[in-house]
């Protein structure tokens, strides 16, 4: 393996587990809270890393095309922070959490039109691999058959918003590789989400108008102090990790934090079912070499 690859792979394999980690210990503070509220202050939390990052980094020169691209994916970005909590508080983790598996798969052509990036053979193949472990790995066992949620898309708003997040996803990454490609990672990374902190404020300052009192007499912001951490050192990896492979197979390895956050279930919340996501994890390890390995 080739030294560029085993930094880009490492970077990816430490954002994934970043966000799971993230995610885990912001799944309880969701629960019965302002999603607005919830969201905004984990990216709070993310500020003095962020900060601490753009007043030591070189500032690098930017152009038009740099702007063009941060403020088309801002707005989606935003989008992107409600939809993701909106459908962590209304449906289940197994009825949602397995479309984040088509990001990846929307990049393939994404990526394409708005970077001029192909995938090879075997890294498309790799890619529906991880996708496909992706989605069995988090529907809840095979008793309800395999197409559970699919067929709860009808009837479940959080499987709709996921859907539009890994939708999203695709936009917002492929124009942050394009920013990255007009300045460096780590200055993108810190600019783009101090300025996404920034818009987002209002917003969720005045959707969670009538619960911030509360949330803040009873200090209930301090359980998200952790996940906007390490949300934060996500970010920087994630920003690094896209500066130097295709941004489908970036994405696509980052994809593994659905099974760090399978790992973090059983062994945080004693969640059940572990073994029966052995399958599930294997044909995301095959999927994991075929990436790895492509050109």
């Amino acid at each position: 393996m080739e030294n560029n690859t085993v930094e880009w792979v490492i970077l990816s394999l430490t954002s994934a587990f970043f966000l799971a980690t993230s995610d885990a210990l912001a799944k309880r503070a969701v629960e019965n809270e302002n999603e607005y509220l919830v969201a905004l202050f984990r990216m709070l939390f993310t500020l003095p890393v962020l900060a601490l990052t753009l007043l030591l980094v070189p500032w690098p020169k930017i152009d038009a095309d740099f702007y063009r691209a941060f403020f088309i994916a801002l707005p989606f970005e935003l989008i992107t922070i409600i939809l993701y909590i909106k459908a962590l508080k209304h449906s289940p983790l197994s009825l949602t959490m397995p479309f984040l598996a088509l990001t990846p798969v929307f990049l393939i052509a994404v990526s394409f039109f708005v970077l001029g990036e192909k995938v090879s053979v075997i890294g498309g193949s790799g890619i529906f691999f991880i996708a496909a472990g992706s989605y069995l790995l988090n529907i809840d066992g095979f008793r309800k058959g395999l197409l559970e949620p699919v067929r709860a898309v009808w009837r479940e708003r959080g499987s709709l918003y996921m859907i539009g997040v890994a939708l999203l996803y695709s936009i917002t990454s492929s124009m942050g590789k394009k920013a990255i490609e007009h300045s460096s990672p780590l200055f993108f990374a810190a600019s783009y989400f101090i300025v996404l902190n920034i818009v987002l404020l209002p917003i969720a300052l005045f959707m969670g108008r009538d619960d911030l009192k509360t949330f803040l007499q009873k200090k209930r912001y301090r359980n998200l102090f952790a996940p906007g951490i390490f949300y934060a050192f996500m970010v920087i990896t994630h920003m690094s990790a896209m500066k130097l492979t295709k941004v489908a197979y970036m994405i696509s390895i980052k994809r593994t934090s659905l099974l760090m956050a399978v790992l973090y279930g059983h062994f945080l919340f004693r969640e059940e079912n572990i073994r029966g996501r052995f399958f599930a994890a294997a044909i995301m390890f095959a999927g994991f070499v075929l990436v790895v390995t492509a050109k």
